[in-house]
């Protein structure tokens, strides 16, 4: 066990931060939806705050009811600049304020049901691996249509658990299926849950690096940190995180806050 002076050292350097957009495409301003009695943004902000490492939590808002809407819940919040391209760029944004830090999270703002634990471990992860600058999770898959859907990120990781490549596309790819794959011991398919955990000057590194090739083709950015041959530490959690996309998303979460 890790003497608790050293342990709580470790984790005055850590910070969440979440990127919080006003505009979303598919579920119009969902963050300030609030069926639930509770925005969705203060679920998720509520969510990050379980997690034990970190002692700082802020909000990267773009526009200012947002900010006004974390500050009504007596969150933290920074403004940054509306018309940056990425969630990534406006994390390291707030990251360039944060010298003493050393670790920075990113949540997504619609992600109301990811664990505290899950926080833990991606920076747990980064302090156990000192050779990465990134880690991520993955969760097993067990179902076929989810394993052939392009929305569901797979990834795969060697015995270190470094990530080898994400992809949309189905990754191992069997050259014969059998039913039987999907319930491997250990799993064989993972599906990739994005929350990231970096180390602040990689971070601010990344948000100035151009996007890969790779990155472009798949429109998934971890992708630009594997092509440019930087290690990505992955870990692996039993369930996977509800992020909310659609209606139909915000409805079912709707349903089992009420249920709950």
């Amino acid at each position: 066990m890790a003497h608790p002076a050293l342990h709580l050292r470790i984790a005055s350097r850590s910070h969440v931060v979440i990127p919080a957009r006003l505009a979303s495409t598919r579920l119009p301003r969902k963050l300030l939806l609030r069926e639930t009695g509770k925005s969705l943004l203060q679920h998720t902000y509520e969510a990050a705050s379980r997690a034990a490492r970190p002692v700082g939590l802020w909000v990267a808002a773009d526009h200012q009811e947002i900010a006004d809407e974390v500050r009504s819940f007596g969150g933290r919040v920074r403004m940054t600049d509306p018309c940056a391209p990425s969630g990534t760029d406006r994390v390291a944004e707030v990251a360039r304020d944060l010298p003493e830090a050393d670790i920075i999270v990113n949540v997504q703002g619609d992600e109301p049901e990811l664990s505290g634990a899950s926080i833990d471990l991606v920076i747990r992860l980064l302090e156990e691996d000192p050779q990465s600058v990134m880690a991520t999770l993955a969760t097993p898959i067990r179902r076929r249509g989810q394993l052939e859907d392009p929305a569901c990120v797979k990834v795969v990781f060697d015995a270190r658990g470094r990530a080898m490549y994400f992809s949309r596309s189905v990754i191992p790819h069997p050259r014969q299926w059998d039913d039987r794959l999907l319930g491997a011991t250990p799993p064989l398919f993972y599906q990739h849950v994005g929350l990231y955990a970096y180390r602040r000057e990689f971070l601010l590194e990344l948000a100035a690096m151009t996007p890969s090739n790779l990155e472009k083709t798949e429109k998934l950015e971890q992708l630009r940190v594997l092509e440019a041959g930087y290690p990505i530490v992955v870990g692996v959690v039993d369930e996977p995180t509800f992020g909310i996309d659609t209606p139909e998303d915000y409805r079912a979460f709707v349903q089992r806050q009420r249920a709950g």
